[in-house]
């Protein structure tokens, strides 16, 4: 686990009169090891893996924190349920999902982010940020 994200977590723990402990440094561990868009659920079962006494109450509100201190993104895709992405020094990007299977890819293209900024300059509008997901069929399920 990074060290800088973990300051940054204890710092706005800290800011916020709350305390760290061990079972938070576990989930924000988890969360950092997962590379993929983790669920709650998926996230507690990782987490208890290595740390039983962890309750799932726990990790939604450490989730919450995650978002909040700026570590993670909320997303949802409609499938009702919301999953967790890493957020800190990570850059821009949106998403295809498959509808089919739930395989979800990220991808990033400059013209897509250029006529975004075109459009909203066209109509005297300031973007502040931006989520573009796109559902569909992924090349194993078509």
């Amino acid at each position: 686990m990074s060290s800088k994200e973990l300051e940054v977590l204890e710092d706005f723990i800290t800011q916020n009169n709350l305390k760290i402990t061990r079972q938070r440094r576990s989930v924000l561990k988890a969360f950092l090891d997962s590379e993929e868009h983790v669920s709650a659920e998926e996230l507690y079962k990782l987490v208890t893996a290595s740390e039983p006494k962890v309750g799932l109450a726990t990790v939604y509100r450490t989730l919450a924190l995650l978002i909040q201190s700026g570590l993670a993104s909320e997303l949802d895709f409609g499938d009702g349920q919301k999953r967790y992405e890493h957020k800190y020094m990570h850059s821009h990007h949106d998403h295809m999902i498959c509808t089919e299977c739930g395989k979800i890819i990220e991808f990033n293209h400059p013209l897509i982010e250029k006529f975004q900024e075109e459009v909203a300059a066209r109509n005297g509008f300031t973007i502040t940020s931006h989520k573009l997901d796109m559902f569909g069929m992924c090349s194993d399920c078509r």
